[in-house]
Parts: C-alpha cells; sequence; structure tokens
C-alpha cells in the first residue's frame, strides 16, 4: 500500500508540473512579465508549496529536523540533481539577470541562514527578516520585468489578446493543487519506509522528505527545458532556493514560534547548501550556460553527498575513510575545477566583447 501511495504521488507530481508549466508560461504574457521572472516566482513558489506545507506542519509538531532538513535538503537537490539532470538532458543557457542578481543573493542568504543558526535556533526575528525579504525581492523582481518587457516591446497587443487569462489561471491552480496531493502521498509513503529502518528526522528531511518535495521542481525544471523554455527550467531551480529559505523558513518560524536547529545541520548540511550555492557563481559565469559536462559535475557530487548521509545515519565503518578521501582529494578537485571555469568565463566573456 505504502509503495503504491508513492506511485500514484509521481503521477499526480507530473500532471501537475505539465499544467504549471503551460499556465505560468502563457500568463507572463497576459501581465508583461518575462518568463524568466515568471520561472523565478510563479513557478518556483508554486513548485515549493509542498515544501512549505511539510516544513510548517512539522514545526507546529516540533519536528523542527525535517522541518531544517527539508529546506536545506531541498536546495541541494535543486542544484545538484535537478540542474544536474535538466543539463545532461540539454545544455541550459542562464540569462545575465541571474548572475547579476538572483543567484549572488541565493549565495548571501545561504550565508546568511548560516549565521543565523549558529546560536542553534532561528527566532521569531529572525523569520520576521526573512519574510521581509522575500516580499521585496519579490515586488522588486516583477516591478523591474514589466519595465523591462515595456521598453523592449517584447509582448505586443494581439500576443496578449490570444492568451485566455481565465483558463491559464486554472491551469496554474489546478497544476498547483496536484502537486501539493502528490507531494503529500508520496512523502506520506517515504516516512513510514524511514521510520521503519529508524533514521532520525534530519536525515529523513534531508534525503527523502527533501527529494520528495523537491519533485515538483525536477518534473517542472524537465517539462520547461523539453519544451525549450530554459528561462523557466534555470530561473524555477534559483527561484525556489530563495523561497525556501526566506519563505519557507519565515513562515514556519513565524508561524512555530521559532525553529530549533540541530547542531549536525550547523556543523555539516547548511555548510554544504552554502558550499553548493558558491559553486554556481563560476558555472554559471563561465559562458553564461551550464553544460552537459557541468550537469554530470552536479550529479556526481549529488551521489557523493547522498552516500556520505547514508554511511553516517548507519554508522557504517567505511564513514571514517570516505570522509578522509572526500576531504582530501574530491574537495581539492571540487576547487580546482571551479577555478578553471572560472578563468575560461572571464576568457569567453573578453574575447566576446572584443568581437564586439
Amino acid at each position: 500500500m505504502t509503495i503504491l501511495l508513492m506511485l500514484v504521488g509521481l503521477v499526480l507530481l507530473t500532471a501537475g508540473a505539465e499544467l504549471l508549466v503551460r499556465g505560468a508560461s502563457r500568463l507572463a504574457l497576459a501581465w508583461g512579465i518575462s518568463p524568466l521572472v515568471v520561472g523565478l516566482t510563479v513557478v518556483a513558489f508554486g513548485t515549493s508549496a509542498p515544501e512549505m506545507a511539510v516544513s510548517v506542519q512539522a514545526t507546529l509538531q516540533a519536528q523542527s529536523g525535517i522541518a531544517l532538513g527539508n529546506v536545506v535538503g531541498s536546495n541541494i537537490f535543486n542544484v545538484l540533481f535537478i540542474l544536474g539532470i535538466a543539463s545532461v538532458i540539454a545544455p541550459l543557457a542562464v540569462s545575465a539577470q541571474l548572475v547579476r542578481l538572483d543567484v549572488p543573493l541565493m549565495v548571501i542568504i545561504s550565508f546568511a541562514l548560516w549565521g543565523l543558526a549558529l546560536d542553534d535556533r532561528i527566532g521569531v526575528f529572525d523569520a520576521s527578516i526573512m519574510f521581509i525579504g522575500l516580499l521585496v525581492y519579490t515586488a522588486f523582481l516583477i516591478r523591474a520585468s514589466r519595465k523591462e518587457v515595456a521598453a523592449t516591446g517584447a509582448s505586443t497587443g494581439a500576443e496578449v489578446e490570444r492568451v485566455s487569462v481565465p483558463k491559464d489561471l486554472a491551469l496554474v491552480v489546478g497544476g498547483l493543487v496536484l502537486l501539493v496531493v502528490g507531494s503529500q502521498w508520496l512523502v506520506e509513503g517515504a516516512v513510514a519506509i524511514a521510520r521503519s529502518i529508524g533514521v532520525s528526522d534530519l536525515v529523513i528531511g534531508l534525503t527523502l522528505i527533501a527529494a520528495g518535495t523537491s519533485l515538483p521542481e525536477l518534473a517542472t525544471s524537465i517539462l520547461a527545458t523539453l519544451r525549450g523554455q530554459r528561462d523557466i527550467a534555470v530561473g524555477n531551480v534559483v527561484g525556489s532556493n530563495i523561497f525556501n529559505i526566506l519563505g519557507i523558513l519565515g513562515v514556519s518560524g513565524l508561524v512555530g514560534g521559532g525553529i530549533e536547529v540541530p547542531h549536525a545541520a550547523t556543523a555539516f548540511d547548511i555548510p554544504v547548501m552554502t558550499a553548493v550555492a558558491v559553486a554556481c557563481l563560476p558555472i554559471f559565469f563561465s559562458g553564461e550556460e551550464i553544460s552537459r559536462w557541468e550537469g554530470f559535475l552536479f550529479l556526481g557530487y549529488y551521489a557523493a553527498y547522498t552516500i556520505y548521509l547514508i554511511l553516517a545515519a548507519t554508522q557504517h565503518d567505511a564513514l571514517d575513510v570516505y570522509s578522509r578521501v572526500m576531504l582530501g582529494f574530491a574537495v581539492p578537485l571540487t576547487v580546482l575545477t571551479l577555478l578553471v571555469i572560472a578563468i575560461n568565463g572571464i576568457r569567453h566573456r573578453h574575447r566576446r566583447r572584443r568581437r564586439q
């Protein structure tokens, strides 16, 4: 029965993502908002609805490990797994706005979360600042996008007339409903399995729940990539990560009167999330594209992170050796790779400017 519940949830997630991408991308024309900003706001926030529901409920039930682990694990999953899969399917173009504004903001708020969590608690005041930050960010994006579309004439009156706003709104709402229901069923099955093998709330949040609630982003980004809507595919991930920290932790902290932060999260998982966000800067900067080999690199590091969590949760004998290999070989190699990517990106931009 548990496996059947998970499979039905997966089907609902796929259907919901299809409806959401179709409706949201068409609404961009009607509202005079660019597809990138739709990906950063409507689609990103909508597909993060399951994370919101899970984290708020977990906070109210005093399961802070699940609430925080869900957000941190989802952010890691979004970048390493979702962008990895999507860019393997087709290289993803990265807009200049993402490089200039949204990715640096994702890095900044990741560091900010790490700093706020060092006292092992995200208080109500911290949560209020996060939520206000989300409102300011969203308002800025929408206002800037409408000005840009109006200035460039990217959306004509004829295009707007062909959009059925009620129909497309219905698609978005219907897609969100399917996403939320499907994610809930999937997570219920996953938690039942995880509980049966006796792992902690934090590990459940970082792995099964994070991956389960991020399946809407996965399905949405893959479908957007296949449709050629690469701005939505990348913007969805970056926007979701920003929303997860500012919106989900903000609302959860306000509703639950604060969130207790497990020491293991500040010692390892939040630093990993921050490092993943930082790694986006040189990769996104290099040629304004996420190539297939960079996608495989993302997937490889997500596999390495997941293996570490499993070994740590089970206290496996191989944990010490694995940790030494990662710190002594994988981490230095990653730093070197990112430096090479950044240098190549600078050279690429310099050559392009000379040709212009």
